[in-house]
Order: C-alpha cells, then structure tokens, then sequence
C-alpha cells in the first residue's frame, strides 16, 4: 500500500493539463498574434458613436437597387420628395413628373390605381421597391399613405442669366416672369404652363419665402416644368435690377397699377413680376418696376389670381409680338 501511495503522490505531483499547450508545435498561433490597431468609435459596436452612425444610416435614401429597400424618413429643403396616396401617385406618374422610386408595402392590397402605377413605373423605367408598412409610415406625418408612396428628386434650377441667354440664342426679345410672394406651388406650375404657352423663355422664383418646384408644381404645369427652364435667384430684386441693366423691362401687376394694359406695349424684352393675392407686390420689388400694369376688368371682381392674370399678360404680349 505504501508504494500505491507513493506512485499515486508520484502521478499528482508530476501530472500536466490535458492536451497540447500554448506554442507546441505551432498549433494556435492565431491566439498568440496581435490584434492591431483599435478600430475607430463610429465602428465600434456599443460605442455612442456606433450608434448615432447607425441611426444616419436609417434616415438616408433606399437601398441601392432592386429588392427590398428602405425610404427616406427625412426631407432636407433641397431633398427628395415623396408623394403618398394612391390618387396622387398615379396623377403624378401619369402626368410624366420625373421620380426615382416607386415604394409599395408588402401585402397591400392591389387596385386599379396601383396596378397603373406599377405598370407606368415599369414603362418608365423607375425603381419599384417592396418595403414594409412602418417604412411607409415613417414617410408620412398621419400615416395616409394608402400602401404606395413616389419618391421625386429635387428640381435642377437653372442660373438667371441662363434664361436671357436662351431669349438671345434664338433672336428674340426676351418674355419673362418673375413670381414675388408666391407660396402656392399650383400658382407655380400653372404659371409655368401659361408661360410655355405663349411662348416665353423661363421664370425666376426667389430662392426663400417661395413655392418650389414639387410634384403639386410639376402635375399643375401639365409637363412643362420639363421644357421650360426656371431659374432660382438669392436676392430677387438684384436680379431684376441686373436684368434692367441689360435692357429688360420690368413690369409688375396690380390691381391698383399705373398702366393698364390696353395701353402697354410689349413687344420688346420684358419681365412681368406676379406678386400674391394677399401680399402683392414687395416694396423693393415694386420699386424696381418700369411700369405697374393693371388688367382693365368689368363688374364687381377686384382681382384675378396671380396665375390668371399672369396668363391674360402674356396672352396679351403674345398678341402684340404677332402683330408686327
């Protein structure tokens, strides 16, 4: 028994850890390397930084083609836009308003309007992405999406001395106008559409305090936002005063203006200045005008909405231009 013990003492005190260790033979050499430098914050996954990337992430656009995508959650002033409601999608695609991506919720429940609207977007050529209901919601304030969204990229303006270039580039006296105090981007595209019309060369919005070119702006112009180039300018007045300089005339509108327009001549380079219902005219706007026209009227209508009697100017100038 004694030598038992002892050979059992023997085992306990010469005994190893099983297997092979650290470094023999070359095994686990991956173990022993170093693991370079330390990544940075935003790559880190607990780190706050990590998080806030993440959290961008989630607010950009979709993803980059095909499939399943993720819609924009957030609209900078010069950002995307997306249009919800099955109705003014479809008006929209119909209407040719140029668009990047058609998102429609999974499951949702196909109609005539939808069934259009994917085909058109086929047609065209735009993205057609399934995205879930809570994509969707993100995209609306009230949830009214109706399983469908458009998103329209943001409109390329032109500069304004772009659009005297164009009225000199085909040799004619330039017919413009510009829109002071307009925030109602139907006024927008209808003037827009009167301006292709009768045959003038663009239109110059202020850069702030302004309706944009949005989808409403686009469908409203029955396509001519596309052909007819509209420019944006940082300071309006300036611009107008510019325009002076190089022979233009400008020309305001308003109920109480010093010209009526039976009166006026047009037929040489002009800018007719719109100013809103309510506001009308800016000082520094009017003050910068050649002449202020008034539209004769009969009855009891005090004024026209800023599109019409935008449309009745030109229509007008249009006249007199054919008649030399």
């Amino acid at each position: 028994m004694a030598g038992n013990s002892a050979r059992r003492g023997a085992v306990r005190k010469s005994g190893t850890k099983k297997g092979q260790v650290v470094g023999s033979g070359g095994k686990r050499r991956k173990g022993l390397e170093g693991r370079g430098a330390t990544p940075p914050a935003s790559e880190r996954t607990k780190h706050p930084a990590a998080r806030r990337a993440r959290a961008a992430a989630k607010a950009t656009g979709p993803a980059a083609s095909g499939g399943r995508g993720r819609p924009p959650v957030r609209k900078t002033e010069d950002g995307p836009e997306n249009v919800l409601g099955r109705n003014p999608v479809l008006e929209c695609l119909r209407a040719g308003v140029p668009a990047t991506a058609l998102y429609v919720a999974s499951g949702t429940e196909a109609d005539d309007r939808l069934k259009e609207s994917v085909q058109i977007a086929a047609d065209n050529g735009i993205s057609i992405l399934e995205v879930s209901r809570t994509d969707l919601d993100r995209m609306s304030a009230n949830g009214m999406h109706q399983g469908i969204a458009l998103q329209v990229p943001p409109y390329r303006y032109a500069h304004p001395d772009d659009l005297l270039a164009q009225a000199r580039s085909r040799q004619e006296p330039a017919l413009l106008v510009a829109l002071d105090n307009i925030s109602d981007p139907r006024n927008l595209g209808a003037v827009v559409r009167s301006v292709a019309a009768f045959g003038g060369h663009g239109v110059v919005i202020p850069q702030r305090r302004s309706a944009s070119v949005t989808a409403v702006a686009w469908r409203t112009s029955a396509g001519a936002a596309a052909r007819l180039p509209i420019a944006r300018a940082t300071n309006l007045t300036r611009t107008l005063k510019s325009w002076a300089d190089q022979g233009v005339q400008v020309v305001g509108l308003d109920a109480d203006g010093d010209t009526s327009l039976d009166a006026y001549d047009g037929s040489g380079p002009v800018v007719v200045v719109v100013g809103s219902e309510g506001k009308g005219l800016s000082r520094l706007v009017r003050e910068t005008c050649d002449h202020v026209l008034s539209i004769p009227m009969a009855g009891e209508v005090e004024s026209l909405n800023a599109s019409v009697a935008a449309g009745v100017v030109l229509a007008d100038i249009a006249r007199q231009r054919r008649g030399r």
